[in-house]
Parts: structure tokens; C-alpha cells; sequence
């Protein structure tokens, strides 16, 4: 019997950036929907276009990425009041995107339409269903946000559910309940989607949680046993407030508990990767105690549980850790994970079988590196060039006698001044030649940046076609104060695509040199050089 298709709808880079602290550049927004594209997720809500000029670029840029799978929503609202959906700014804003998905958030809530559009409740339902006719004449597929349905519903069910009619009978291709304030339980969750069943085919429902009790993954859960065939979330549940409900444990539990399809099986395996990729793209660390992808989600101290583990997986682990990308660690010896290795090495161009000997030694020295503070999982530029260098088949392309940065900050507009330059002087070697170059930027890693391509652009000319896009710096250990860890992720492209790589050290400026040598280096031998 074939398994129940459930759709999956990623916000992100909607939803995910309203998380306090997050700030995606384009660049960022741009990787982030190349990683979830290759996982498998159907529907990636960009931002609101013309809201800002960084999401009209991104409506731009998108379009031009050679996207296998997903496909790209545009977010905004219904119609304003008294305005015909053909005139509306707002909805032409949506078209112009060119995003294939629309997804308009109209109320569904009574008191909302009175107090907060104030409006009629007549309105407000010529709002949805003038909306969504318009929007489906112009050929987009049509997602509706059913704004507060849920307090909407236990309000007045009556009109809630009129709301629902009007956005479906209109061709609201997949009409979303949405839990905006997050305090709905399971089953409340469950029995109010029911309800909507009775108005709408399961087939066009969708849920759409937040997290303010606690409940979004299980709210998400109780909806799809209710009927509802599309979720919504975000990576890591990254969300305003407490977040929105975490689409990858969503994922994992209707495919592993439940018996649906979202990603497959093949996919699935990328679940924990996709985690970390998000989570470094947004300065973040996944928790390590997050469901399925967190570090110590398979985690084990000694005595009873791991020598149990050892003889009886199923005894303390609820799921194989393989299928979602993880792996069972021991705290006092962690297991390999030689497959992960040689699967990832072969995306990288190198071939590798779990037998070869030296799979485990770098297996290893990865293992020791991330203790110290490296990420690779962002960092495939790093990762290329380390496990290269293991098996002897990767030389340097210059090698650093020494550098030198200065940073000269006359101070004289005041304390508010932004007049700091960075000169930085290096000395390389390339093959026999030694070489001397000074680099002026407006940071020192821009400085170093320049004195670095100054003295090696006269072996390697194609390194101009190497263009730094991103550079990040983490704090690892903030108890420390000024002797903590940092680590540094740069980001790089060239006309084949971008990579990242990445540098630690308790110094911020050797990390970054690390980072930034790494990313010419690998640069250099993607070309061939």
C-alpha cells in the first residue's frame, strides 16, 4: 500500500528571520534555499517582495538558481479594505515577484476584523475571496494563511469556518490554519481541524504552529491525523518569540512514526546536516539537545546505557540515528560515522570506500578538530582541503612567512567616528619566489584580504575571479572573556558557485587568516591550479 504523500513549506526566510538575533544577507537567504531544495522541501517562502530592497533582490536573484524541486512562495496579505483585489499594491507586489506560489494571511478571526482591520465581517470575507480569485486568474498557485484560525475558532466557529469557505471556493489551492499565538494544545489542535475538514477537502488543508506552549511539533502532528496534507515550519523551529514549529522534527516524525512521505528515506539522511547548514548560516548553534539532529540526541555516558547500547541499540534509542544523518556518540569514545565520511568526500570529488585505512584517521582528526571549534558542515571548502591533505594529495599554493596588521583609528570626528583603517603587510612564499605585499581595507580581514591577492595575483591570476561574499564570527565559549574561541566562517564564489570555509584560533585575526586561506586555497583548486 503506498504510503500518504504530506506536502512541506518552509518559512525560513520569512518566519525563521523574525527570530530575535537573526539577520540573513542575500547571499545567506540565496544558500539556504539551494540546501533546502536538495533535501526535498516543496515550498520555500522567500519574505515579502518590495518590503525591503534585499528581498526584491532576492525575488530577482532566486529565480536565476537552477532550483530540481522546490518552488518559490512570495508572502504578503489579502486585499485592503475597500479596495478591489485588481487595484490592490499590495497583491500586485506578489505578481511582479514572478514567485510561481503566492501565499496571502487573511483574518479569520472576528474580533480581529472588527478591532484590528475594522472592518465588516462581510468585508473581510469579500477581502479573501476577491483576493484569492484575483490572484488565481493571473495563473499563481494560491497559498491562504488562515490568520488565528484557532482562537478564531473557539471565538465564533460559525465565522471562522466561513472564512475558510470563502477562500477555498474562490481556488485557494491549500488553505493553511494558522496557530499564530502558539497556545493551542494537540487536542484542541486536532478536534478544530476536523471541523475544518467538514468545509474544506483534506487535500487543500494545511497547519501552520507556533511554539508559545510548547506544543507546535505535536500540534503539527495532531493536525496531519486530523486531515491536513501540507505543514508548515521552520530549520530548528527558528521563529518570532519561542519560534515556529521545527520542520525537520516534523519530518522525521511523520516519516519514521507515522508512515508518511515528505523527503523519503534517501533524503531523510540529510536531516541533520540541513540543521547544522541553517543553524551556522544564522550565527546560530543547533541546541544540543534538539530532537533527531541535536549532538547529544544519540548521545550516551558510560555504564548501563552504552554498555547496552552496545549489545541492544533499541534500548535507548528511539530511532537509528543513520536515517536522520546522526550518529550514536559515547562520551568517552564516540563511534565513526565512515559512511557519512565517504558519502560526503564524494560530493567533494574524492573517492574514498568505507574499507580504505585512512578513512578512520580522518575520521578521527575531524572528530579532534570539532572539539577544538571547527564546523565543517558549512565549511566544505575546509573540509576539501583537509581530507586531501590526509591522504598526501593536496599542496599549498603559497605558504606564509609572516603578516602584520595595523589598525589606525584617529578618532577625530568623535567617539561616534567610523574613519578606522586596516593596513595589513604580508610575506609569502610561492614555490622558490618569496613575495612582499601591503593591503589596505576598511576591516584588517579585508586588509589582509588585499595584501594576499596583491602577492599572489602574479602566479595565480584567476584568484580575481575568487570574490569573498560573507564572513561570520562566533564567540564559542563566552564565560572565558577575551581568551574564549573564536571561529570564523567565510563564504566565497566564483562563477561555479560559492563555498565555505573555516578558521578557529583565540585570536580573531589568525582565525580569520586560516578561514580566508583555506577559501583561496580551495578557490584555486576547484580551478585546477
Amino acid at each position: 500500500m503506498a504510503k500518504h504523500r504530506i506536502h512541506t513549506y518552509d518559512s525560513t526566510l520569512r518566519d525563521g528571520e523574525q527570530s530575535e538575533g537573526i539577520v540573513l544577507s542575500l547571499e545567506d537567504k540565496l544558500r539556504i534555499v539551494e540546501r533546502l531544495d536538495g533535501f526535498g522541501i516543496d515550498y520555500i517562502e522567500g519574505g515579502y517582495p518590495a518590503s525591503n530592497p534585499k528581498d526584491i533582490a532576492f525575488f530577482r536573484e532566486v529565480q536565476r538558481l537552477p532550483l530540481k524541486h522546490a518552488r518559490i512562495a512570495a508572502f504578503g496579505s489579502t486585499c485592503k479594505k475597500g479596495v478591489a483585489a485588481k487595484n490592490d499594491a499590495g497583491l500586485a507586489d506578489l505578481l511582479t515577484s514572478g514567485a510561481p506560489v503566492v501565499t496571502i494571511v487573511g483574518k479569520t478571526w472576528d474580533q480581529q476584523v472588527i478591532h484590528a482591520l475594522q472592518a465588516t465581517l462581510n468585508e473581510n470575507l469579500r477581502m479573501i475571496a476577491d483576493s484569492v480569485s484575483y490572484l488565481k486568474s493571473q495563473g499563481v498557485r494560491v497559498v491562504f494563511d488562515a490568520e488565528h484560525f484557532f482562537d478564531g475558532f473557539k471565538a465564533n466557529a460559525d465565522y471562522a469556518l466561513e472564512c475558510l469557505k470563502a477562500a477555498y471556493l474562490s481556488g485557494a489551492d491549500s488553505i493553511d490554519l494558522c496557530e499564530t499565538n502558539g497556545g493551542a494544545l494537540p487536542f484542541e489542535v486536532e478536534e478544530m481541524v476536523r471541523q475544518a475538514a467538514s468545509v474544506v477537502p483534506r487535500a487543500a488543508l494545511g497547519i501552520h504552529c507556533h511554539n508559545d506552549s510548547g506544543c507546535a511539533v505535536a500540534n503539527t502532528l495532531a493536525a496531519v491525523r486530523a486531515g491536513a496534507t501540507t505543514v508548515q515550519g521552520t530549520v530548528n523551529g527558528f521563529g518570532e518569540r519561542v519560534g515556529n514549529a521545527d520542520i525537520l522534527t516534523v519530518i522525521a516524525d511523520l516519516e519514521l512514526k507515522m508512515g508518511y512521505v515528505c523527503v523519503g528515506p534517501d533524503r531523510l539522511r540529510q536531516l541533520t546536516g540541513v540543521a547544522q547548514f541553517v543553524a551556522e548560516t544564522c550565527n546560530r548553534a543547533v541546541p544540543s539537545h534538539h530532537p533527531y539532529t541535536g549532538a547529544s540526541a544519540f548521545a550516551h555516558k558510560g555504564g548501563l546505557h552504552a554498555s547496552a547500547i552496545a549489545r541492544f541499540p533499541q534500548a535507548y534509542e528511539h530511532a537509528d540515528p543513520s536515517t536522520v544523518g546522526n550518529m550514536t556518540r559515547m562520551l568517552v569514545s564516540e563511534l565513526a560515522g565512515k559512511a557519512s565520511l565517504v558519502a560526503k568526500a564524494k560530493t567533494l570529488g574524492i573517492d574514498l570506500s568505507v574499507d580504505d585505512a585512512p578513512v578512520q584517521k580522518i575520521l578521527d582528526e575531524i572528530k579532534r578538530r570539532e572539539q577544538e571549534g571547527y564546523s565543517y558542515e558549512v565549511a566544505d571548502g575546509s573540509l576539501a582541503i583537509l581530507i586531501r591533505s590526509l591522504l598526501g594529495g593536496f599542496t599549498p599554493h603559497f605558504k606564509l612567512e609572516s603578516f602584520r596588521v595595523i589598525v589606525d583609528d584617529r578618532e577625530d570626528t568623535g567617539a561616534w567616528a567610523k574613519d578606522a583603517m586596516s593596513e595589513a603587510t604580508i610575506k609569502i612564499h610561492v614555490g622558490k619566489r618569496r613575495f612582499v605585499a601591503t593591503g589596505e581595507g576598511a576591516g584588517p580581514v579585508g586588509a589582509l584580504d588585499n595584501a594576499l591577492r596583491l602577492a599572489i595575483t602574479e602566479f595565480y591570476p584567476d584568484v580575481k575571479g575568487i570574490e569573498l561574499v560573507d564572513f561570520k564570527v562566533r564567540i564559542l565559549d563566552e564565560n572565558v572573556g577575551t581568551g574564549a574561541i573564536t571561529r570564523v566562517v567565510i563564504t566565497s564564489r566564483d562563477k561555479q558557485g560559492s563555498w565555505g570555509t573555516v578558521g578557529v584560533s583565540e585570536n580573531i585575526i589568525e582565525a580569520s587568516w586560516n578561514a580566508l586561506v583555506d577559501a583561496l586555497d580551495y578557490g584555486l583548486m576547484r580551478m585546477g591550479k
